[in-house]
């Protein structure tokens, strides 16, 4: 479903969600409709309450950032919200983190829903959480030992 909407888009893909660590499919997925001019926005927690999972997604956003996909910091309190919309028409809102375990493991509910005032709203929400734009310049300046972590954070994908 995620993937279909994320294909389908033709001008917005907006998701907030606490933990971003999505599987090879949907960071290309994203990566594509960034690249064919869709404005896509990614809303993470400044600072996560898991800390091995906020290094691995340090190390797991970069192709997203240089694909033109803009990622966004949420300053505390830290927000457990799992939302998505598209084209302003349809959003996704449930307890799926975007992670491999949440997609293909645990149980999950997700709803979607296609109701321009409820998007609107969802979109408002996310805008007002949008904090600091995370730049591709912010991860390079990570010194040595802090990448080399983030990346060894990153080979737990599967299990985090």
């Amino acid at each position: 479903m995620i993937l279909e909407a994320i294909a389908c888009a033709r001008q917005s893909i907006r998701i907030m969600t606490p933990y971003f660590l999505p599987d090879d499919g949907l960071v290309t997925a994203l990566a594509l409709a960034a690249m064919r001019g869709i404005a896509v926005d990614i809303i993470t927690p400044e600072r996560g309450n898991h800390r091995v999972l906020e290094w691995a997604v340090r190390a797991h956003i970069t192709p997203l950032i240089d694909a033109g996909c803009r990622l966004w910091s949420n300053p505390p309190p830290f927000n457990h919200a799992k939302i998505m919309t598209v084209d302003g028409a349809w959003c996704l809102i449930g307890s799926a983190n975007w992670d491999m375990r949440s997609f293909r493991l645990n149980f999950e509910l997700n709803m979607e829903v296609y109701h321009a005032d409820l998007v609107a709203e969802v979109n408002a929400l996310m805008a007002a959480k949008q904090s600091r734009r995370v730049t591709a310049a912010d991860l390079e300046r990570r010194s040595l030992p802090i990448r080399l972590r983030d990346n060894a954070a990153r080979l737990m994908l599967p299990y985090l």
